[in-house]
């Protein structure tokens, strides 16, 4: 299928006569250049240039083309601009309720995007606790939430949609016996100190895993600091059981932090939208959702 950027490259050559010429013009080398036209002509069935000593000069079919070329590029241009202005278009104020969790991790990729293609709303964030963002939700102080969705509450009164299922994993230092096991269950996890998370429901969220396991975890260290997590497992005071949205391969101090997969886990975080239900939604939250939903796949942790 033929490519704008194939279209491009052809016009470029059309253009200046020669290969080098184009590919400077095109900042490619002049390799890529030639197998791109190449490539191009056969796909059509037919040559677009005469090649001699002094460059490339345009066949017949080849002028055909270019005039089609020109016409795809000011449709492409065209339809660009309509876009653009579009978006321009819409303006105003867009509350967003955040819990602390997901402001670290999440949010920061998603309002970057939005305020891209709608410049010109203004963003206001508010991040609290839980209950106190649905709360505002419920009430309409606040537009639309993003946050942790296994723990809502007041569903009746609130429409949700997932953005993004992130697996848990084991965090291990690096070293660590059960490293060289082919599998870690959550049995395995249960005989090792365990740092907890407690921060954005975390802990709570913890209780009925294990519980639901039938197992008694050693916990012994408790934070609301994900870093803190980190460097404490990186410098070998316990293992944690971390969503792999949060991971990162080292800690503040540059230690290595390994990250292992728990066969019998299968719960995930749920991060997603809330708003509230039953009302017209605020006018910005359609196009805040159009956004959301393209949110790209969540980076997994090398195994």
């Amino acid at each position: 299928m033929m490519t704008l950027r194939q279209i491009r490259h052809f016009i470029a050559v059309a253009e200046t006569g020669s290969i080098s010429a184009a590919a400077q013009t095109a900042f490619i080398s002049q390799s890529t250049l030639t197998l791109a036209i190449q490539q191009l002509e056969q796909e059509i069935g037919v040559n677009l240039f005469n090649r001699h000593a002094k460059g490339m000069t345009l066949t017949h079919q080849g002028h055909q083309l270019l005039r089609q070329a020109h016409l795809i590029l000011a449709t492409v241009d065209n339809a660009k601009r309509s876009l653009q202005q579009s978006t321009d278009q819409v303006a105003g104020q867009l509350i967003i309720g955040v819990t602390s969790l997901v402001a670290g991790y999440y949010l920061a990729d998603l309002l970057t995007r939005f305020q891209r293609a709608y410049p010109n709303v203004e963003i206001r964030v508010m991040e609290d606790e839980r209950p106190y963002i649905e709360h505002l939700l419920v009430s309409g102080e606040i537009d639309v939430g993003v946050l942790i969705l296994s723990n809502l509450e007041d569903r009746h009164a609130l429409q949700t949609e997932v953005l993004t299922h992130s697996p848990h994993r084991l965090w291990l230092p690096a070293q660590h016996a059960l490293l060289e096991h082919d599998s870690i269950n959550l049995a395995d996890v249960a005989r090792e100190p365990l740092i907890q998370l407690n921060v954005d429901e975390m802990g709570h969220n913890a209780q009925r895993l294990w519980a639901g396991a039938g197992l008694q975890p050693r916990v012994t260290l408790r934070t609301a600091s994900t870093e803190a997590v980190r460097s404490l497992v990186a410098a070998g005071l316990g293992v944690s059981i971390q969503p792999d949205m949060t991971y990162r391969p080292w800690s503040l101090e540059g230690d290595i932090i390994e990250a292992r997969p728990i066969a019998d886990l299968s719960q995930t975080l749920d991060v997603g939208l809330a708003w509230r239900r039953g009302t017209a939604r605020p006018a910005l939250v359609d196009p805040f959702l159009t956004v959301a939903r393209e949110q790209p796949h969540p980076r997994k942790p090398s195994i």
